[in-house]
Protein backbone atom coordinates (compact mmCIF):
# COMPACT_ATOMS: atom_id res chain seq x y z
CA UNK A 1 0.00 0.00 0.00
CA UNK A 2 1.50 3.37 -0.98
CA UNK A 3 2.17 5.98 1.64
CA UNK A 4 0.21 9.22 1.72
CA UNK A 5 1.56 12.60 0.62
CA UNK A 6 1.13 13.86 4.20
CA UNK A 7 3.55 11.16 5.39
CA UNK A 8 6.23 12.26 2.93
CA UNK A 9 5.80 15.86 4.05
CA UNK A 10 6.02 14.81 7.71
CA UNK A 11 9.30 12.97 6.99
CA UNK A 12 10.77 16.08 5.39
CA UNK A 13 9.50 18.39 8.12
CA UNK A 14 10.92 16.10 10.84
CA UNK A 15 14.50 16.55 9.64
CA UNK A 16 14.33 20.31 9.18
CA UNK A 17 13.08 20.93 5.66
CA UNK A 18 11.10 24.12 5.19
CA UNK A 19 8.37 24.60 2.64
CA UNK A 20 7.01 27.29 0.45
CA UNK A 21 3.89 27.01 -1.65
CA UNK A 22 3.98 26.46 -5.37
CA UNK A 23 1.21 26.48 -7.93
CA UNK A 24 -1.85 24.40 -7.18
CA UNK A 25 -1.06 21.42 -5.00
CA UNK A 26 2.73 21.74 -5.43
CA UNK A 27 5.00 22.55 -2.49
CA UNK A 28 8.73 23.23 -2.69
CA UNK A 29 10.95 21.88 0.09
CA UNK A 30 14.46 23.07 0.97
CA UNK A 31 16.94 22.30 3.73
CA UNK A 32 19.56 24.79 4.98
CA UNK A 33 22.36 22.22 4.63
CA UNK A 34 21.38 21.44 1.03
CA UNK A 35 20.82 24.91 -0.47
CA UNK A 36 21.08 23.74 -4.09
CA UNK A 37 18.60 20.90 -3.60
CA UNK A 38 14.87 21.48 -4.00
CA UNK A 39 12.28 18.75 -3.85
CA UNK A 40 8.81 19.34 -5.26
CA UNK A 41 5.91 17.39 -3.78
CA UNK A 42 2.64 17.55 -5.67
CA UNK A 43 -0.72 16.23 -4.63
CA UNK A 44 -3.18 16.72 -1.81
CA UNK A 45 -2.25 15.44 1.64
CA UNK A 46 -4.72 12.55 1.53
CA UNK A 47 -3.62 11.31 -1.90
CA UNK A 48 -1.46 8.25 -2.36
CA UNK A 49 2.18 9.10 -3.02
CA UNK A 50 3.54 7.94 -6.33
CA UNK A 51 6.53 5.67 -6.40
CA UNK A 52 8.86 8.34 -7.84
CA UNK A 53 7.89 10.73 -5.03
CA UNK A 54 8.74 8.17 -2.38
CA UNK A 55 12.08 7.52 -4.10
CA UNK A 56 12.86 11.26 -4.30
CA UNK A 57 12.19 11.73 -0.60
CA UNK A 58 14.30 8.69 0.35
CA UNK A 59 17.18 9.88 -1.86
CA UNK A 60 17.26 13.38 -0.42
CA UNK A 61 16.96 12.06 3.15
CA UNK A 62 19.94 9.75 2.57
CA UNK A 63 22.01 12.60 1.10
CA UNK A 64 21.16 14.71 4.14
CA UNK A 65 22.06 11.87 6.52
CA UNK A 66 25.43 11.40 4.77
CA UNK A 67 26.12 15.12 4.93
CA UNK A 68 25.31 15.41 8.63
CA UNK A 69 27.41 12.30 9.33
CA UNK A 70 30.39 13.96 7.60
CA UNK A 71 29.99 17.14 9.63
CA UNK A 72 30.08 15.39 13.01
CA UNK A 73 33.54 15.21 14.62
Amino acid sequence: MPRKIRELKADLRAVGFVTRPGKGSHTLWRHPLLPAEVIVISGNDGADARRYQERQVQDILSRLAALTEERQP
